[in-house]
């Protein structure tokens, strides 16, 4: 690793709790820590209702809209179905295996992001099966919704944040799937520990 590489990464601010984590940086920089590697199979094929439920409109956004139901009100969002297809059938597939209930938000930086979708609740967990890539051209505004990942950028599984604010310096870095439609106001609540206490789909 070169000495401007290092510094990079010891000066950076990161949004993490510990080497190999699933995380969020708050500065364009290389991220530290060990790749999860527990990889699993390709997500499944969409199903034809899959694709009716998640055509998008004008705007890129699906028909169907991702309700979480916390312990402080809704979070509603809308998939970028056509900028991360990969991505979006992934998280609607675990959202219809029920797999995001009762998990909670394990990261929480005011202004920043609200991060959760790790079963452990440690920050470093997920559902074994790692995504590739789909940066896209979305931008990170208050409700973007995006795929938390380790420094391997196929690293993403199940961790996903919010954004709480408006932060280019993560367009590029991250795959960006969603927009919160309704409920931002929840989002900027949210505290560590938080739970989702069902994670469904309104088609």
């Amino acid at each position: 690793m070169s000495k401007r590489v290092f510094g990079l990464i010891a000066s950076s601010l990161i949004f993490a709790a510990g080497i190999g984590g699933y995380c969020v940086k708050m500065m364009k920089a290389v991220q530290p820590g060990d790749v999860y590697s527990n990889q699993g199979e390709a997500p499944n094929t969409p199903s034809e209702d899959q694709e009716k439920m998640l055509a998008v409109d004008s705007n890129g956004l699906s028909k169907a809209t991702a309700v979480i139901q916390t312990t402080r009100g809704k979070i509603k969002f809308k998939f970028y179905t056509n900028d991360a297809p990969k991505t979006v059938h992934r998280i609607v597939e675990l959202i219809q295996k029920g797999f995001y209930n009762g998990l909670i938000f394990h990261r929480v930086v005011p202004g920043f992001v609200i991060q959760g979708g790790d079963p452990t609740g440690s920050g470093t967990g997920g559902s074994g099966t790692n995504l590739q890539a789909e940066f896209n051209t979305r931008k990170h505004v208050p409700g973007t919704v995006a795929m938390a990942r380790a420094a391997d950028p196929n690293s993403a599984d199940s961790q996903f944040y919010i954004s709480l604010g408006t932060h280019l310096d993560l367009d590029g870095q991250y795959t960006v799937f969603g927009q919160v439609t309704e409920g931002q106001e929840v989002a900027n609540q949210i505290q560590v520990g938080d739970r989702m206490t069902s994670f469904t789909i309104e088609p």
